[in-house]
């Protein structure tokens, strides 16, 4: 059944925009409800338990961290065996969580169920979904994930207000078991019934090309490179540091925008809005600058992007006005929304698509350590310097440092040559 699924749609479009749009529509799901949706339950839960949100948003970010371990293997098994036994299990896995969660009366059981959200969320959020478009597309990888992030960018405009509506309405517990319910119906079959490894699977070419290939012939027009040659190579190095760095960055920026724009005398209802309206600037930021890398070296786009993040940063600083602000907004918020797909499109335009997985997931490794690192880093700089100035000062030089290592990592690339057939 699954397979002539898979093969009537086939023959009308080519299958690969299929996998994109549903991939876009359960990522929407799995990030609304896994990570968005998570602040709306913290005061209910605290008005219940006594909890402090330190030692709640503790769990969350014991998730974060055990998801970075997890891409590992979760990588490696998406080279070998494809998406849709790990992404039907992780979506299934998730609703058995979020409805324990929903029956929660401990601390310790809160940490035990975000223990194992963690490891779901390397199954069910990006990282699998672009080991699909690294193995179906190659000349349209950018429009694919373009695609794919566009729509998925909407998950906290779409399920942070809904989740709030079913506290409001039902309760805490009984909002979660809705989740759940969603997350079911809109992830699960889905998963099951559509995902596929490769185009030769279904004797197709890579980005829908004319003619039909054995499947057992794989995709010979990009080269691919093994995770032990990845990171023995200057290049692999290179592109962890730049996309390491940004991370921290970026991190810094959403977890003490709010409060360094109140120091600045702004109200705490602004810094919020501000913070806010970043996420939505980040959706035009990526319709605009991934599908640039199709035209334009991908390694300069990245280096834009960074750019960009680094005068949004200045703007903060040297124009301490609303003007500033706002202009930071837009021009922050446009960097981050290309940061995710541009990383995706760079490691497989550099290491091609058949250890995407684990390569990627080797890199997410390094990049959760970097997310965990910020908040924690920039608090304890704050407390030393008495202010935010040197923090910011600081992460504009993390920017500029982001935008010459992915330009040393395209230039190592070329010397090794891992620029692939895509270029």
């Amino acid at each position: 059944m699954r397979v002539a699924i898979a093969e009537r749609l086939g023959r009308r479009v080519y299958y690969g925009w299929v996998l994109v749009v549903t991939l876009a529509i359960t990522e929407t799901t799995s990030w609304g409800v896994l990570y968005y949706a998570f602040t709306v339950f913290l005061k209910p839960m605290q008005a219940e338990f006594g909890w402090s949100r330190a030692a709640m948003t503790g769990a969350f970010s014991l998730a974060l961290l055990l998801s970075g371990l997890a891409a590992v293997p979760a990588g490696r098994w998406l080279d070998r065996h494809g998406p849709r036994t790990l992404m039907t299990t992780g979506s299934g896995a998730a609703v058995l969580l979020l409805l324990a969660w929903s029956r929660v009366q401990s601390l310790v059981a809160l940490y035990a169920v975000f223990a194992l959200i963690g490891v779901v969320m390397s199954a069910v959020l990006y990282e699998p979904a672009f080991v699909v478009v690294a193995n179906w597309f190659q000349r349209r990888r950018g429009r694919a994930l373009t695609l794919l992030t566009f729509i998925a960018g909407f998950a906290s405009v779409i399920y942070i207000p809904l989740a709030g509506r079913l506290v409001e309405a039902q309760g805490w517990r009984s909002a979660l078991v809705w989740l759940a319910v969603i997350v079911a119906v809109g992830t699960i079959p889905w998963h099951a019934l559509l995902l596929r490894r490769r185009p030769e699977d279904l004797g197709l070419a890579v980005d829908g090309q004319a003619g039909r290939v054995d499947s057992t012939a794989g995709a010979p027009s990009e080269r691919s490179w093994t995770t032990g040659d990845a990171v023995r190579g200057a290049t692999f190095w290179w592109l962890t540091a730049a996309f390491f760095l940004n991370a921290l960055g970026v991190g810094a920026v959403f977890v003490h925008l709010v409060p360094y724009l109140t120091d600045q005398g702004y109200s705490a209802g602004f810094a919020a809005s501000v913070t806010g309206i970043v996420g939505v600037m980040a959706l035009p930021g990526r319709l605009v600058l991934t599908p640039l890398g199709d035209r334009v070296p991908r390694s300069l786009v990245a280096a834009l992007i960074f750019l960009l993040q680094m005068l949004a940063l200045l703007a903060l600083l040297l124009v301490q006005t609303t003007a500033g602000v706002f202009a930071f907004v837009v021009l922050f918020g446009a960097g981050f929304g290309a940061v995710t797909p541009a990383r995706a499109a760079l490691v497989a335009e550099f290491y091609g698509p058949r250890h995407y997985g684990s390569i990627s997931g080797m890199m997410s490794l390094l990049l959760t350590g970097s997310r965990a690192l910020a908040p924690v880093g920039v608090a304890v700089v704050y407390e030393l310097a008495g202010g935010y100035a040197i923090v910011y000062w600081g992460l504009v030089a993390v920017s500029a440092v982001s935008a010459v290592s992915v330009l040393m990592a395209e230039r190592t690339a070329a010397r090794a040559g891992l620029v692939t057939a895509a270029r």
